[in-house]
């Protein structure tokens, strides 16, 4: 959380000027949701990974081989299970990977993207951006990017910050960088364009929510004193309405999972049994985000007068 400086009037004593700005640095602007989506189909479906690995102890500094070991399952067996299961529904997601998780392991995102699948930017070590200074941010997202299209060998087009943690420096640097979207923003059910100051961007923002990841319902941490549970079935009755909602009001349904998380056993049929339901309706496009964003931008609505 960005904290103000020590001399700074609290914020019930801020001028218009400062909350209107704080507000203005990064607002949804126009509904970038299409009249209608690829082949007719009633909605989207964009599901995404954030591959952190083994990256969320080793940016708190932790090197401990136990909470190292929890991010390496995701490598070693969510991954595997997650394309697989892919492959056989024949759906194509959207990989975010830090740039150390890459470098770590750049055999898998060389599979992931065989698989027909996206890669996205997500941060260098999963750094939290409001801790960091513009220089620093915009040096290490820069850094992140040439990384994974080294790896992946393609272009790379979005990005989602790592645990959604958007500074006031970073809707400059993405459009600086020339990104096409960004996943990290929560101000719609359905895509918009993102406004700056009061001026449209051109980004294409494909809005991710809590209610729709994984890792609120399953993380654990065994020295805190919030150990978060819900059996997979429940988290699969709340997926399952939000994907219901989306299909009904032909939207977007967009998912956010972790290799580390929902690779187990026990929860990755969870993930089936969504795309079982989402499959037999028929009328269901899956696409990458950069598909979607792409789509968005090209086909959106008119503003009604």
């Amino acid at each position: 959380m960005t904290t103000p400086a020590d001399n700074s009037p609290p914020p019930w004593r801020w001028p218009e000027s400062r909350w209107r700005a704080a507000v203005g640095r990064a607002r949804a602007g126009r509904s970038l949701r299409p009249a209608s989506w690829p082949g007719g189909a009633r909605c989207a479906f964009a599901m995404s990974f954030d591959a952190d690995h083994d990256t969320i102890p080793l940016r708190d500094g932790d090197e401990s081989p136990m909470r190292i070991s929890q991010g390496h399952y995701g490598n070693r067996r969510g991954v595997p299970r997650i394309r697989d299961l892919l492959q056989r529904h024949g759906v194509p997601a959207t990989f975010f990977y830090p740039a150390v998780s890459a470098l770590l392991y750049p055999d898998e995102v060389r599979g992931v993207v065989a698989d027909g699948h996206e890669i996205g930017i997500h941060s260098w070590i999963h750094e939290r951006n409001t801790h960091l200074d513009a220089e620093t941010e915009l040096d290490l997202t820069v850094r992140a990017r040439t990384v994974l299209q080294d790896v992946s060998r393609r272009p790379v087009v979005g990005i989602r910050t790592a645990s959604w943690d958007f500074s006031v420096n970073t809707l400059s640097i993405i459009r600086q960088m020339g990104l096409l979207y960004d996943s990290s923003l929560m101000a719609d059910d359905d895509p918009y364009e993102l406004v700056q100051g009061g001026e449209a961007t051109g980004i294409v923002e494909l809005p991710p929510e809590w209610i729709r990841d994984d890792a609120v319902y399953f993380n654990f941490d065994r020295f805190s004193a919030v150990r978060p549970y819900t059996a997979p079935r429940d988290v699969l009755d709340i997926f399952m309405a939000e994907f219901q909602g989306a299909h009904e009001e032909g939207g977007l349904f967009l998912l956010t999972l972790h290799p580390h998380i929902s690779g187990h056993r026990s929860r990755v049929g969870m993930i089936a049994a969504l795309l079982e339901v989402a499959r037999a309706m028929g009328d269901v496009w899956f696409a990458t985000h950069e598909q979607v964003a792409t789509w968005c931008r090209a086909n959106a609505q008119e503003p009604t007068p």
